[in-house]
């Protein structure tokens, strides 16, 4: 039987429905590469659980347009190859909308050749909020296809280095761990520091690049990625010494952080150490918390962090409330098949708070985007994005040539086993 041009078009019409239909029908699924094994596993385990208990809020509340959300993980032990094969796998076969919560410089910083590959060739793929401060994926070319959420590591050095030069202490070294995130760290105080002199006071923009005025770390010292707790750290910690620094900014993962602390401490040097936001407050804390308990030793004091997002304990920001309540409601659980021993999870922490804000923004976009998202218009809804107000006293802006959606960040200190917001006047306590 013959079918005529009307009844071909109506069928056309038909099928074309019930493939947007099955469409949204289906869940929204969002890929993350992250480590959850290893080392490091803490920073990408609670930033999974952060943006897991946002979604399962959503989910129950009826979703994203009648859609659930849904977090597809794998474990890349924070190393770049497997992360390049897992963005592969969640591209080319899990078919994800976007890509969400990567977790490292090193790893992302990898990735990025491949997601400009398939842009190339016009398959529309974005990473939303990647958890790390780097600066090649805030740079072209890679930028146009990355949106951060997170201040850089370039701000979080530039805070700490400016609040210490304030109080007189000039003389800052630098350990790092040797990849992109630790580079990236090292670079941003290399720079704040050549904005001024000796004495701590601003150079004029007219100042030769090469001048000798300008302020220089006084020493350094680094490790490689992955190196436990166990690891002694003694050699860096006399490297450092030697240079006798007024301070030290450390760029690192909590284990060996936590080891160098830990080290300097029992060799009785007790300089200020400064962590930026991807050392993980709370693992870190546990982990000298327990190595005091073994050495009858306190390794809490003269510590500082910067954070990207504002302590937790601030509840009467809305954004905060809504996390501490949801954490506590649903108690988020990281992926089971991932973990390769017990994990013990904080209640709260400034990693998961910083998913659970990721997580937010991804589903106003999501929202933004209609019933029927497409992946073509992710990049001029994002961009739209010029002034939300995510419940933190710091609007969310974007914009064409800005895909970093905030700027701010805190600085904080050990008080009561716990980082807590660090005023201006406290840093007193450290003048030299």
């Amino acid at each position: 039987m013959r079918t005529g041009p009307k009844l071909r078009w109506v069928c056309g019409v038909l099928l074309g429905l019930l493939v947007s239909e099955s469409v949204l029908a289906g869940d929204l699924v969002v890929g993350m590469s992250a480590a959850f094994r290893g080392p490091s596993r803490g920073l990408s385990i609670e930033l999974y659980r952060g943006s897991s208990a946002y979604f399962e809020h959503v989910n129950r509340s009826g979703g994203v347009h009648g859609r659930k959300l849904r977090i597809k993980a794998y474990d890349d032990g924070y190393n770049p190859i497997p992360a390049i094969e897992n963005t592969l796998q969640l591209i080319e076969k899990d078919d994800v909308f976007v890509l969400f919560d990567y977790m490292g410089s090193p790893t992302v910083t990898r990735v990025l050749p491949l997601l400009k590959k398939f842009h190339d060739n016009e398959r529309q793929v974005y990473l939303f909020f990647p958890f790390t401060g780097a600066e090649p994926h805030r740079q072209f070319p890679y930028n146009e296809f990355v949106f951060n959420l997170r201040a850089s590591y370039h701000q979080e050095t530039a805070a700490l280095v400016e609040h210490f030069l304030r109080i007189g202490r000039t003389k800052i070294a630098v350990f790092y761990q040797v990849d992109a995130y630790g580079r990236s760290g090292w670079d941003g105080v290399r720079r704040t520091l050549a904005e001024y002199d000796e004495q701590g006071r601003r150079l004029p923009d007219s100042e030769p690049r090469d001048s000798k005025k300008r302020l220089k770390m006084v020493a350094e010292a680094s490790y490689v990625r992955g190196t436990p707790l166990e690891a002694s750290f003694q050699p860096q910690v006399e490297i450092l010494r030697k240079a006798d620094p007024d301070a030290v900014i450390s760029v690192g993962t909590y284990s060996a952080c936590a080891a160098f602390v830990r080290d300097a401490r029992d060799a009785g040097w007790s300089v200020p150490i400064a962590n930026l936001s991807g050392v993980d407050s709370e693992n870190l804390l546990a982990l000298l918390v327990k190595a005091g308990q073994a050495s009858g030793k306190n390794y809490l004091n003269n510590l500082i962090n910067s954070q990207v997002v504002p302590s937790y304990d601030r509840e009467s920001l809305p954004a905060i409330s809504q996390y501490r309540e949801l954490m506590t409601r649903y108690r988020p659980a990281p992926p089971p098949e991932l973990l390769d021993q017990p994990y013990t999870a904080p209640q709260y922490s400034y990693i998961s708070c910083e998913g659970f804000l990721n997580a937010k923004v991804l589903v106003e976009v999501l929202t933004r985007l209609g019933p029927n998202p497409q992946q073509s218009r992710i990049q001029e809804v994002v961009e739209s994005l010029t002034d939300f107000d995510l419940g933190i006293d710091v609007p969310v802006g974007f914009g064409p040539r800005r895909h970093q959606g905030m700027d701010k960040v805190y600085c904080t200190a050990v008080a009561a086993g716990r980082f807590v917001p660090l005023a201006e006047e406290h840093w007193q306590q450290w003048r030299k």
